[in-house]
C-alpha cells in the first residue's frame, strides 16, 4: 500500500512547504482539492513540484464536469513535465454545494456525467497528441497545429483515478477504463459515502472480472490514522489492505475551522505515514 496526504486548506506556499515536509517524512503522495472558486490547485501543485523530487502530486479531486477539458489537459501535461512525471489526476462529478451553485454551474447529475465522460475522452485524446478531433453532445474539437504543448512525461498517460458509484454499472465501467477507482456508495438517506472495506472487497472482485486491461489499477481510500499509535493505525488499515486497497489517503477534513486545526495537520504530516504492520 502507498500513502498520501490531502491538504484540507492552505495556499500555494502552504502546499509547497507541506510537500517538502511530506517528502521528508516518507509519504508517497501529496494531494490538494480543486474548488470551483478558491486557491488554484494547479498553481499549488506547481509550487510543490519545484521543491520536491520524489513525491507524487495530484488532486482529490478534480470536478471535471465543470472544467474545460482542453484547459485541464494543458495544466496537467505542463505539471507532469515540470515534476518529471509525478502527476496523478483524480476526477469525479464533484459535490454540488453552495460553492458550486453560487456560480451557476451545471448541477444536474445526468448532465454532469455526460460532461465527465466527454471530458475524459478529450483529455486523454489531447495528451496523446495531434491530430485529434472530437464530436460529442457537449464538446466539439477540431484538429489544430497551433502551438501544441509537449505531451505528458508519463506513458501511456498520466494516471487517472475516477470515482465509481457502487454498484451502478455505468459509473463502475467508467472508472474501470482508467487507472484507479475511488469507491463511493450512494446512500438514499445520507448521500454519497466511501465504500466500506467489505464493500471494497466485493468491488475488487468485480473489477478483476470486468476490467479488460492488464495495466496496473489502484483502489484508493481515505480516512484518518493516529500518528503516535502504530498499533491503532495498523488496526484501521488492516481491513483495507485485506480488501485490496492500494492507496491510503490521510484526510483530516475535520481540522478545517478548528482552533488547533493547522497545528494538528502539520503534526500528523511530520509523523509520517501509517503502517499496516503497526
Amino acid at each position: 500500500m502507498k500513502y498520501g496526504f490531502v491538504l484540507p486548506w492552505g495556499d500555494a506556499r502552504t502546499a509547497a512547504d507541506m510537500a517538502q515536509t511530506a517528502e521528508r517524512a516518507g509519504w508517497d503522495g501529496l494531494f490538494v482539492w480543486e474548488p470551483v472558486w478558491g486557491v488554484d490547485a494547479w498553481v499549488s501543485l506547481a509550487a510543490a513540484a519545484m521543491v520536491t523530487s520524489r513525491i507524487r502530486l495530484g488532486t482529490m479531486l478534480t470536478p471535471l464536469a465543470r472544467l474545460k477539458p482542453w484547459t485541464l489537459a494543458g495544466q496537467t501535461a505542463t505539471l507532469d513535465n515540470l515534476s518529471g512525471g509525478r502527476v496523478i489526476l483524480s476526477v469525479g462529478l464533484g459535490a454540488v454545494h453552495e460553492g458550486w451553485t453560487a456560480f451557476g454551474e451545471v448541477s444536474d447529475r445526468k448532465a454532469r456525467a455526460e460532461l465527465l465522460d466527454e471530458g475524459l475522452d478529450i483529455l486523454t485524446g489531447l495528451w496523446a497528441g495531434q491530430p485529434f478531433r472530437y464530436e460529442g453532445k457537449h464538446y466539439h474539437v477540431r484538429e489544430t497545429s497551433f502551438l501544441p504543448p509537449p505531451p505528458p512525461v508519463q506513458r501511456p498517460r498520466i494516471p487517472i483515478w475516477v470515482v465509481g458509484a457502487w454498484p451502478h454499472a455505468k459509473s463502475m465501467r467508467r472508472a474501470l477504463r482508467y487507472d484507479g477507482l475511488i469507491p463511493s456508495v450512494i446512500d438514499p438517506e445520507t448521500g454519497a459515502r466511501q465504500a466500506t472495506a467489505t464493500e471494497l472487497a466485493e468491488i475488487q472482485r468485480y473489477a478483476a472480472d470486468e476490467r479488460a486491461q492488464t495495466t496496473p489499477f489502484d483502489f484508493v481510500v481515505e480516512g484518518e490514522t493516529p500518528g503516535d499509535d502504530g498499533e491503532a493505525a495498523a488496526a484501521i488499515l488492516r481491513p483495507w489492505v485485506e480488501a485490496g486497497a492500494t492507496w491510503w489517503i490521510e484526510a483530516m477534513w475535520g481540522s478545517m475551522g478548528q482552533p488547533d486545526g493547522a497545528q494538528a495537520v502539520w503534526r500528523r504530516l511530520e509523523q509520517g505515514p501509517p503502517s499496516p504492520g503497526g
